[in-house]
């Protein structure tokens, strides 16, 4: 008994690990803010507007549209992933203090992979060091994270793990994998590559892993204990989220065992399979908190599920008749911007300034303005992609840069509220302020 006192933290050091959590989250959002910002969406924006004048779909270098995928990708949604996953540590019930070391070199290991990976695709510059450099680096981040939930995780003997849990749990496995392997992908490509792109299959293959295997299953798993909390939403249906978890799942394998088609199928019955557990689509049963956020966040949380299907839908059109990739891309940008990028600038805005030392969220205009472009912009690519590309209609390719902008208009505000919001001191030491100002 006593040497297990000794190691429950007091009030003074549940404090200290929350101030340490909140760094670090800090820094994990900060830096994918940034990676989002100047190699993730400028990038991209540059990259289509290349694509556009030259009305040609492969005008531009492979290796810049895969930096441009790995900044989005791991650069910035990875990053939050991992800045939650470190701060969700001093909300286990665990003896343990906070792995304030750990986090800092994860943060940093990790920081610098991206960047390594970003500068060895874009520039070239001993890309066959750095590409192995930035794969060993991402890999050492993510042990180091996954070492740290592993030993603070919660004793829940004799408890049934709830399905969010499990969800959330499968998809940190399968980053895990993910990272193992991107290693073995860019060790191959510098001993045997010519240039710093990966084969096309692969690089598709391993989107198709992060993003169906990793990114999709987290946010239904975050879904799953956040919506009936902040959105009034059913409580999920644990079976069914369960089963959409094993099919997507089976949809990945499908992928890299080149079944096209049949990964497409099942990814369908996944999305349509959660969405019916998550209750997304039907009335709320509680009123939703719209403390701080605009009152427009209801709707805003379902709309991305209609992108979704989106995806799933043009991904099986492009299997059927895709020509010049632009179904494929159409379907890409459904599910990683209407999707991932809609769920995370929603629920981001929400969540983030109370992780980052329970802030205020600084401007619920520029959080409607920043949702509002984004879905504009997204519905602008899906609608001109395939068209353009497909060589249905010229004209769409004048519109591919329209969206472009738009949709870095939105990711451009939706930073500005993040880090205008991270500027911003604790409510409670505002609220201090105030009161001493009296």
């Amino acid at each position: 008994m006593a040497a297990h006192a000794l190691q429950q933290p007091t009030d003074t050091a549940r404090r200290a690990m929350e101030r340490h959590s909140q760094r670090l989250i800090i820094a994990f959002v900060a830096s994918g803010l940034l990676f989002m910002l100047l190699p993730g969406t400028f990038l991209g924006v540059w990259n289509l507007i290349g694509i556009s004048e030259q009305h040609l779909a492969g005008s531009l270098s492979p290796a810049w549209l895969q930096a441009h995928g790995q900044a989005q990708i791991f650069g910035w949604i990875g990053s939050f992933i991992l800045g939650i996953g470190f701060y969700s540590l001093t909300k286990m019930q665990s003896t343990l203090m906070f792995p304030v070391r750990a986090g800092w070199i994860a943060w940093t290991t990790w920081t610098l992979g991206i960047t390594l990976r970003w500068i060895g695709g874009v520039t070239g510059w001993h890309w066959r060091v750095l590409l192995p450099t930035s794969g060993m680096l991402q890999l050492a981040a993510f042990i180091l994270f996954y070492r740290s939930v592993r030993r603070h995780r919660p004793s829940n003997t004799g408890r049934r793990r709830e399905a969010w849990m499990t969800i959330v749990f499968g998809g940190t496995i399968a980053f895990l994998v993910a990272m193992i392997v991107n290693l073995a992908a860019v060790a191959y490509l510098a001993i045997s590559g010519t240039t710093p792109a990966l084969p096309h299959l692969l690089d598709q293959q391993l989107i198709v892993l992060a993003v169906w295997g990793v990114i999709v299953p987290t946010i239904w798993g975050f879904n799953a204990r956040w919506l009936p909390i902040f959105a009034g939403f059913k409580k999920p249906g644990d079976t069914r989220l369960l089963i959409a978890y094993g099919l997507s799942i089976a949809g990945v394998i499908a992928v890299f065992l080149a079944s096209w088609a049949i990964s497409a199928v099942l990814f369908f019955l996944a999305a349509l399979l959660a969405i019916d557990a998550l209750h997304v689509w039907e009335p709320a049963v509680q009123p939703a908190k719209l403390l701080n956020v605009h009152t427009s966040f209801p709707l805003f949380l379902r709309i991305p599920y209609i992108w979704l299907v989106v995806s799933c839908v043009l991904s099986a059109l492009a299997v059927l008749s895709d020509q010049a990739g632009g179904i494929w891309g159409a379907s890409r940008h459904a599910i990683t911007v209407g999707f991932i990028a809609g769920m995370v600038f929603v629920i981001g805005q929400r969540v983030l300034p109370a992780f980052c030392g329970m802030r205020i969220l600084w401007s619920t205009r520029l959080m409607l303005w920043s949702l509002l472009l984004l879905q504009l912009g997204c519905a602008m690519r899906v609608t001109f992609e395939p068209l353009a590309y497909e060589n249905y209609w010229k004209f769409g390719w004048k519109m591919l840069p329209c969206s472009a902008v738009v949709e870095l208009t939105a990711v451009t505000l939706f930073a500005w509220n993040i880090f205008a919001t991270l500027l911003q001191p604790p409510a409670h030491l505002r609220l201090v302020t105030i009161h001493t100002s009296r």
